[in-house]
């Protein structure tokens, strides 16, 4: 049994390798996106008399200077935060609240950079169509590497059960060289990074496959999952280990003519019932008539559990429905917690390092696994020849 899972083991990690390697490297990278991002946001000065624009005049300010509205709107706390309308993939906008005006921040560069790091982490660079075979191909190898993971928990055990064979195979040895260096720091990385990376790519799966949220469904509520949950498949907003800054996935842009009558009010009415906030996101009807919801955090933006959903009808400003995350069944809210987990986010500034940090020994572990692989290979055909 022990030999059939090596080479089944081996033959995954030969096939899935490449990409397994750039789906680590590109998680390490975008490990600390968030935080980098947001020191190089621009601040706004708030002078002493000077009252900000209501959340409805900066949005027809900006429609006549651009001709568009943005897919949503994120206010920060704080009174030197701008207000972000995000523009989907095009990026966001920060418009300075006391004069109407767009203001830079020194992050451009770092944003286009964590753009093409996320688009080869869930679809290897691909644009357009060639998309879907991107995430074909990560989702499939994922799968690969989670069989890997788990697979290496198992072979890792020596077969002597004794402490100088745990130790061989739990420490770094110094003094070796060539199989035996990389057959020590497979080992290494494998056993201390197994659970962490197992959670990382087990999250991985669920935003990528209907049948895998099916499967966390039921093992949160013992039910089948509704089919819009079942059929929903790709990573949410944000990184693809990605880190959602916005209120929701896929923004799409509004009509440009779309009615912003009574908005001012019902920002206010938000902004006083939830004073202690840290962000509030509007997420824009795509339609005349549709309806305005509100998102808002009172978290850093990776605690599902701080948030409460508003919807107010466009027409008449009445409230459609509040929702608290608490207040979702089971198999909603651990699906929301999965993007978290899966970027360490829900951790804090620890479990993004403990995450950064997997996809680290994930990159390693490929590289050793080859370099053992290509030795082994070499050794057969020696003895071949």
């Amino acid at each position: 049994m022990r030999k059939i899972l090596f080479w089944l083991h081996l033959a995954a990690g030969c096939a899935a390798g490449l990409v397994v390697f750039i789906m680590s490297v590109t998680g390490v990278a975008l490990t600390y996106e968030r935080q980098i991002l947001a020191s190089g946001a621009p601040r706004v000065k708030a002078d002493r008399g000077v009252t900000p624009y209501s959340m409805e005049a900066l949005l027809e300010k900006y429609r006549e200077r651009r001709g568009r509205l943005p897919a949503a709107v994120v206010k920060r706390a704080g009174e030197d935060a701008p207000v972000e309308f995000q523009m989907g993939r095009e990026g966001t906008a920060y418009i300075d609240p006391y004069r109407g005006v767009e203001v830079q921040g020194s992050a451009g560069g770092a944003r286009r950079f964590f753009r093409v790091m996320t688009d080869w982490h869930r679809w290897l660079g691909q644009e357009g169509e060639g998309r879907e075979v991107g995430r074909a191909i990560t989702g499939a190898c994922n799968l690969a590497f989670l069989f890997l993971v788990l697979s290496g928990m198992y072979l890792w055990i020596p077969r002597v059960l004794s402490w100088k064979h745990f130790r061989a195979v739990l420490l770094f040895r110094g003094g070796l060289e060539g199989k035996a260096r990389e057959f020590n720091w497979h080992n290494v990385f494998g056993i201390w990074m197994a659970l962490p990376l197992a959670a990382v790519v087990s999250t991985a799966a669920v935003m990528s496959y209907g049948w895998a949220n099916d499967l966390l469904y039921r093992a949160a509520t013992g039910k089948p999952a509704p089919a819009g949950i079942a059929k929903k498949k790709g990573a949410p907003a944000g990184k693809g280990k990605g880190k959602g800054k916005g209120p929701g996935p896929a923004l799409g842009a509004p009509p440009v003519d779309l009615p912003l009558a009574g908005l001012k009010e019902i920002w206010s009415r938000v902004e006083v019932a939830h004073s202690g906030y840290e962000s509030i996101a509007l997420r824009m009807p795509m339609a005349a008539g549709g309806a305005w919801q509100f998102t808002v955090d009172r978290g850093n933006g990776a605690r599902p559990d701080l948030r409460t959903t508003l919807t107010f009808d466009a027409a008449t400003s009445a409230m459609l429905q509040r929702e608290e995350f608490a207040e979702q069944d089971a198999g909603r809210r651990a699906r929301t917690w999965v993007r978290w987990l899966h970027t360490g986010e829900a951790g804090g500034i620890a479990g993004q390092t403990l995450a950064g940090l997997a996809s680290l020994a994930g990159a390693m572990l490929v590289y050793t696994g080859v370099a053992l692989s290509l030795r082994r290979l070499a050794a057969w055909r020696r003895r071949a020849g």
